[in-house]
């Protein structure tokens, strides 16, 4: 019999097509770019995630017809993850749902848009899962959105009739998790990047913290010599 690793950690993709990710960043970068960005993003965060040790990771991605496309950005023993659902909300249920039906412990679903965000956070949030007295992990986003949600248990409730993209959601989530007596774990804050003005800070970070690994997004940012040209235009 195969030992299942106790925590499973999923990163909640799309298919990096133009036109169809990061549209809030153009302009200044064109749709091409905004997808190559994306596609960037995507590749930096498999290689995070590939580099925890005792996790399951896996790929939820998006549109259905985009396997092929994941099958060959990831490395051998990524599981691939159809999502599924109306919302976002029930594709987060969904692939929560069918990793547990796995047998891990612990799910961990992490976004796509934090190509900076230290490997330790992640590292914290997969020990913390599995913790006796901490039934919820939450990553807060900067725009009191969550970048990363960690159960031990399938708690469907957090996910279903939520407004997504908006201000309240870390908030409103925690205040569903509270009522129902679930115990959580906060992980420090970080950023995503939708925006122009969060492009520019990451383009920044990049340039300043060459400790920061996001190898793909600062050859991104490399081969893109025209985009502060285009920003100052």
């Amino acid at each position: 019999m195969v030992e299942v690793p106790d925590c499973a950690v999923a990163i909640m993709a799309k298919a990096p097509r133009p036109g169809e990710v990061k549209t809030r960043l153009c302009p200044p970068l064109f749709h091409e770019e905004a997808a190559q960005l994306y596609r960037c993003f995507l590749l930096d965060k498999i290689k995070q995630v590939s580099a925890l040790e005792e996790t399951a990771p896996a790929i939820a991605y998006i549109p259905d017809d985009a396997k092929s496309l994941f099958e060959a950005m990831v490395p051998p023993g990524f599981t691939l993850i159809p999502q599924r659902g109306a919302d976002l909300g029930e594709r987060l249920a969904h692939t929560f749902q069918k990793l547990f039906a796995c047998g891990h412990k612990g799910v961990l679903a992490v976004d796509s848009d934090t190509p900076t965000l230290p490997l330790s956070y992640l590292q914290t949030a997969c020990k913390l899962i599995l913790e006796p007295k901490i039934d919820v992990v939450l990553g807060p986003s900067e725009d009191g959105g969550y970048y990363l949600i960690g159960l031990k248990a399938f708690h469907p409730e957090l996910f279903f009739e939520m407004k997504w993209s908006n201000s309240q959601v870390l908030s409103e989530t925690t205040r569903r998790a509270e009522a129902k007596s679930l115990r959580i774990a906060s992980l420090p804050t970080w950023y995503d990047v939708d925006t122009p003005e969060e492009l520019q800070r990451l383009r920044l970070s990049l340039d300043s913290d060459h400790q920061t690994p996001a190898e793909n997004t600062k050859l991104f940012f490399r081969d893109k010599s025209s985009f502060q040209e285009r920003k100052r235009s």
